[in-house]
């Protein structure tokens, strides 16, 4: 007798909401690790409006289940439909317009990713137990089934894991990498204890852009999730807000988003607010986990030199190093990050074109742009300000 195939064992479906699948049967598989792939920080996105088919970011779950009278839920997968290319931060507006000049729709497609956040970790969640079931490839295979069958020019997964980006790159969702910078912990005592692995050059010039800031009055307050006050939350969503009006556009995140996430997952929250004259002027909204603090949105009130750096990197660092995290990820792009200690890091996505002549026109793009990035890594190890690195 044939060992029964992974089609015939299991079930897939299509979920317009992660409401029909309960936050503990969710948080069950995927785990609450990562805060932007639980069901609070997901759901709170959808809750809220931010993701929706007016944003762009129409939910699609997969959820797989077994086949029986007793079924049981035993992998997911966050889905959305797009209808542009807002939030991603893996960067396919050429390809769009590559079809549209060709005649054809780009959009919808799918996209599997935690959206508006670059921050890398899996994507696809399928319970211990059923790993060697050929899960992974009957999920791709039902992606472009559903793709076909609907009209979805691709299916996008950004910053999925390493083993997930290889293991779908064996199942032909063609791999792309990138580069981000993160600060890795390495046993420091203090931030002044990390300063003396710096060549004096570097260490000089984070001191004096630190001292700017001290000299100007700004002095820096932290609070935990729990804590942050519903003022804090008005003031912050004002900073917010104003680092995308500064550039024409308007913040993805509604404030309400932020309400949700201080009340369904605070532990994984804290806030650094900087202050001048008693007055709030900017804040810097982190997450975390037992390992990693994630740098995510930021907005100030009034101008002022290195005040940037400050917030964001090196009160991040510190917390970091004073709460004995790992590593800190302070999100997406900045080679100013490499002088202040940030190392360079591969982040990975996968790609399905349906159109065959664009699949292998975008794989010989992507061929071609690999040398690219392993080549401005290389360049970016050897600008790091380490001592080991730079004397």
């Amino acid at each position: 007798m044939n060992k029964p195939q992974a089609k015939d064992k299991f079930q897939i479906k299509f979920v317009d909401s992660i409401e029909q699948l309960n936050a503990i049967a969710w948080n069950e598989i995927v785990g609450t690790k990562n805060p932007f792939m639980r069901y609070e920080f997901l759901h709170a996105l959808e809750s809220t409006g931010c993701t929706n088919e007016q944003t762009g970011w129409r939910p699609h779950h997969v959820a797989v289940y077994t086949v029986g009278r007793n079924k049981s839920l035993v992998a997911i997968m966050p889905l959305y439909l797009k209808t542009n290319s807002w939030g991603e931060y893996v960067f396919d507006w050429s390809w769009a317009n590559a079809y549209k000049s060709y005649g054809y729709q780009y959009y919808p497609k799918f996209v599997t990713a935690a959206p508006f956040t670059p921050s890398a970790g899996n994507r696809i969640f399928i319970h211990k137990k059923y790993r060697e079931e050929g899960l992974l490839k009957l999920i791709v295979e039902k992606i472009k089934e559903k793709a076909k069958l609907i009209g979805a020019s691709s299916w996008h997964v950004l910053f999925p894991s390493e083993e997930e980006h290889d293991a779908l790159g064996l199942l032909g969702v063609q791999p792309r990498i990138a580069t981000q910078f993160h600060w890795q912990n390495k046993g420091y005592e203090s931030f002044n204890d990390f300063l003396t692995f710096l060549n004096s050059r570097k260490r000089k010039s984070i001191r004096k852009e630190r001292k700017y800031v001290h000299d100007h009055g700004i002095t820096f307050r932290r609070t935990e999730g729990a804590c942050i006050t519903e003022q804090q939350w008005a003031d912050f969503y004002l900073f917010y807000q104003s680092t995308y009006l500064m550039r024409g556009m308007q913040g993805y995140l509604e404030l309400e988003f932020f309400h949700v996430v201080a009340e369904t997952m605070p532990e994984q929250l804290v806030l650094i607010n900087a202050v001048q004259d008693d007055q709030d002027i900017a804040a810097a909204l982190f997450f975390k986990n037992e390992e990693t603090l994630f740098g995510r949105y930021w907005g100030c009130r009034f101008d002022h030199q290195f005040l940037h750096f400050e917030a964001c990197y090196y009160q991040g660092q510190e917390y970091a190093i004073e709460h004995g995290l790992k590593s800190f990820d302070a999100g997406a792009q900045g080679e100013h990050k490499i002088r202040r200690g940030f190392e360079p890091i591969f982040t990975y996505s996968n790609h399905w074109l349906a159109n065959q002549g664009f699949a292998e026109a975008i794989a010989g793009f992507l061929r071609e742009e690999r040398p690219h990035i392993l080549q401005y890594s290389r360049e970016a190890n050897n600008l790091l300000p380490y001592k080991d690195v730079i004397d």
